[in-house]
């Protein structure tokens, strides 16, 4: 796992609207993900809209995700929860299957969906990862989101003006 976080991108002048779908499972972790997610969002997309949906578990993200990313308003979803490792290999499954999910939402939707469903062995690796400033996980996700909806856009923007264009003519 990385220990320092991604440059910012440059701000988004565009309005965009980001969706948090995020666990209330493990509470004190996730709600740090959420504030540096939303701090985040924005500096970077001042004119931006956040919405936030809570679900109980890590486990239900994927639903919800889908839901908005049907709706096709989105410019990016951020996935937030966070699993700790137990004595069985009940978080490694958990954080396979959600992973599994999110990565079909966005292909199958063509919205971006950033994984930020954490899983780690510990509280401490936890805390420095949701709770803290050098490393936070949240503040990466949002670098993430208007980054990839930033790409996202204009590669929409090249292919509209490309299918606009008249047929050229090779006589």
């Amino acid at each position: 796992m990385s220990k320092s976080t991604p440059s910012r991108p440059p701000i988004a002048n565009a309005k965009r609207t980001f969706y948090i779908v995020a666990s209330r499972f493990n509470e004190q972790y996730v709600a740090g993900l959420i504030d540096h997610v939303s701090e985040e969002l924005r500096e970077l997309a001042p004119h931006g809209t956040i919405l936030i949906h809570r679900v109980p578990g890590s486990f239900e993200i994927p639903v919800i995700a889908r839901e908005v990313a049907i709706q096709n308003e989105a410019d990016a979803i951020i996935a937030c929860g966070v699993i700790l490792q137990g004595e069985t290999d009940h978080a490694q499954n958990l954080s396979r299957s959600v992973t599994d999910a999110l990565q079909r939402i966005a292909t199958e939707h063509g919205v971006p969906v950033i994984n930020a469903v954490l899983s780690f062995d510990n509280e401490n690796q936890a805390r420095a990862r949701c709770l803290e400033n050098k490393i936070n996980r949240g503040t990466e996700a949002a670098r993430a989101a208007v980054e990839i909806a930033n790409v996202l856009s204009q590669v929409r923007s090249i292919q509209g003006a490309a299918v606009s264009k008249p047929p050229r003519d090779n006589g």
